[in-house]
């Protein structure tokens, strides 16, 4: 074709594959549309169950304990969420990014490595109840700390729970810093050590934090450890060797009883707690998209 020829119109689609193309993008959003009706479904049955119970008392009194009085609001399950979750987010998550430093950072390839990548994949698909029984039949039947049930240990049962999510997560964010800053780094005659504290933690700082939140949103919700650990007690308690309330244990308490008031608090605390997690999960979005933008 000679340079001076104009350019070249290019063939039109074919009306059998615009069809085909119109039917698709049909079915593609049909399939979404199905897919949305099971959440909206649970939003609104959520919402209108339980936005009633909300009020000033409802957050800043404990259950009461009785079942034809008054029934007291969750403000010990909110304090004991907010404890448990916070003893499970300081032993879990330096852990987990300690873990991903070593698998990216040091052992990467060797079979050592590969043997920890493989139990933190089985540890991720473990039920959570699973969890609840080991931290007591190892913690709470032995009495260790000299008490049964305890808050501590139902953190403990938490955060194995969050151990492995923050461990994989961490472990593609590390993989995501380009290599050149390492070699260049160490060009520089920086130790190993120096390299990862310097360069490596800052450059993924972003991911590590928002990988870290997801977890803390997800052991948040997770009732069986509780139940088997922590129990469940009335009044608010900062003593995590003892009995510790929670609003996952809260709503498994209230929702099978006869009353319509403690029922109607079991969905009151499911707002609160689906509340929360919401919270986190914003909060991780928008930090990592910050973090991107900038």
């Amino acid at each position: 074709m000679s340079s001076g020829s104009g350019p070249v119109a290019l063939a039109s689609t074919s009306g059998r594959r615009r069809r085909t193309d119109r039917v698709m993008r049909i079915v593609l959003l049909a399939l979404t549309l199905v897919a949305l009706v099971p959440l909206v479904l649970v939003i609104v049955r959520l919402l209108g169950s339980g936005l009633k119970a909300l009020s000033w008392k409802f957050f800043t009194t404990d259950p009461t304990g009785s079942f034809l009085g008054d029934p007291g609001g969750i403000k010990s399950a909110i304090l004991g969420t907010v404890e448990i979750i916070a003893v499970a987010s300081a032993v879990s998550i330096p852990i987990g990014i300690g873990v991903a430093l070593y698998l990216v950072e040091y052992g990467r390839t060797s079979r050592f490595a590969s043997v920890v990548r493989y139990f933190v994949d089985v540890l991720t698909g473990v039920p959570s109840i699973v969890f609840g029984l080991f931290v007591y039949a190892a913690l709470v039947v032995t009495k260790v700390g000299g008490s049964g049930f305890a808050g501590w240990k139902g953190a403990l049962a938490v955060a194995l729970l969050m151990l492995p999510v923050v461990t994989r997560s961490a472990e593609v964010v590390l993989l995501l810093v380009p290599g050149g800053l390492r070699e260049a780094a160490l060009a520089l005659g920086a130790p190993r050590w120096k390299v990862v504290a310097r360069v490596v933690l800052p450059t993924a700082a972003p991911g590590l934090i928002t990988g870290s939140l997801l977890a803390i949103a997800r052991g948040a919700g997770e009732t069986a450890p509780l139940l088997f650990t922590a129990a469940i007690v009335q009044g608010t308690t900062y003593n995590l060797n003892g009995r510790m309330n929670s609003l996952p244990a809260q709503i498994f308490a209230d929702v099978g009883q006869a009353q319509d008031r403690l029922v109607t608090r079991a969905w009151g605390a499911a707002v609160t707690l689906v509340t929360m997690i919401l919270i986190l999960n914003i909060v991780a979005r928008l930090y990592a998209r910050r973090s991107r933008l900038s």
